[in-house]
């Protein structure tokens, strides 16, 4: 059966939104959203809580069968858009230690990063609410910065 433009569309949202409220939904039961747990787990010469470990685990459980047996075989995403999620560049540029490097003192610091922090919006947390914003604005400093730096 051939699908329309616009029933292709809905598809794509349908599967969206129902991998977005299973995202969120892991996030959230799992507590990855709780900065004082990411900060405890980061800790490894303090105060350690190994407990992410296991949802990190649980997630790979999940993850490695279903992607040899499911999400390898397939040209296409379920969504019917191409895979693009490995870039074909390989080097290690600049820009990628730089980013790499302030997104980690970034985390460190408040144990958020940017998938929970969009899980966490719901929560009514206003810490989450600045940490969005800052994000963004990080987000438009950087684009500005090595657009104009040529990195």
């Amino acid at each position: 059966m051939r699908q329309t433009t616009w029933g292709r569309r809905m598809y794509k949202v349908i599967v969206g939104i129902i991998t977005g409220l299973l995202f969120g939904l892991g996030m959230n039961i799992s507590q990855m959203v709780d900065p004082n747990k990411v900060i405890n787990f980061l800790d490894l010469a303090g105060n350690w809580d190994a407990s992410l470990a296991f949802v990190i685990g649980g997630a790979l459980l999940v993850f490695i069968p279903f992607y040899h047996f499911i999400i390898k075989p397939r040209s296409c995403a379920v969504n019917g858009d191409e895979y693009r999620c490995v870039s074909s560049k390989q080097a290690i540029t600049k820009r990628l230690i730089i980013g790499s490097v302030i997104f980690g003192i970034g985390w460190g610091m408040v144990g958020i990063c940017p998938g929970p922090a969009v899980a966490s919006l719901l929560r009514g947390d206003v810490v989450i609410y600045w940490f969005f914003a800052s994000m963004l604005i990080g987000h438009y400093a950087s684009k500005q910065f090595f657009n104009s730096a040529k990195l």
